[in-house]
């Protein structure tokens, strides 16, 4: 995996998956839902994200309902990764599953103002402010998450195993 860098856009606690794609949206094309995702919080992000930015969270990011547009959303608009002092478990699940780099990492919501400059090295759990020169280590991920994420996602990692499967063997 190669090593992530972008400008951060900083949220708190408890950023629930309501908030990251408001329920109004949730049968909107993904191009409308995305002009609004996290609007509430900051009504300048969905306008002025760019791809390969970051998003720096704080405890329990992607909290609330299952709802699996909070990460589709992000990634659509190019998000980078999520780093957050915590994740909810399915939000995590829904971010692994569609190949969004997400990162544990304690201590990360006050290593970061928001504009600053990240770095992340997903396979050594290491967090960068490149602005300020501080780093931070991260929770470690492993095994199949890893597997996963380097392939993009569940479906493209299954994709590979089928077409593995269909070769024929002499």
């Amino acid at each position: 995996m190669k090593i992530i860098r972008g400008r951060v856009w900083k949220f708190g606690d408890n950023v629930d998956t309501d908030v990251i794609t408001p329920g109004i949206y949730l049968n909107a094309p993904m191009e409308e839902m995305k002009k609004h995702v996290l609007e509430v919080l900051n009504p300048r992000f969905p306008q002025e994200v760019k791809a390969g930015d970051i998003i720096v969270g704080g405890k329990n990011f992607g909290c609330g309902s299952s709802r699996e547009t909070a990460a589709d959303a992000i990634k659509a608009l190019g998000v980078a990764a999520v780093v957050a002092e915590s994740f909810a478990r399915i939000f995590f699940r829904n971010a692994i599953g569609i190949g969004l780099s997400v990162l544990s990492c304690p201590g990360v919501a006050s290593l970061f103002q928001e504009g600053e400059e990240a770095e992340l090295d997903i396979l050594q759990a290491k967090v960068k402010n490149l602005s300020a020169g501080a780093t931070l280590h991260g929770q470690p991920l492993h095994g199949d998450i890893l597997e996963i994420l380097s392939r993009g996602g569940t479906l493209p990692l299954l994709k590979s195993l089928a077409e593995k499967e269909r070769i024929p063997k002499p």
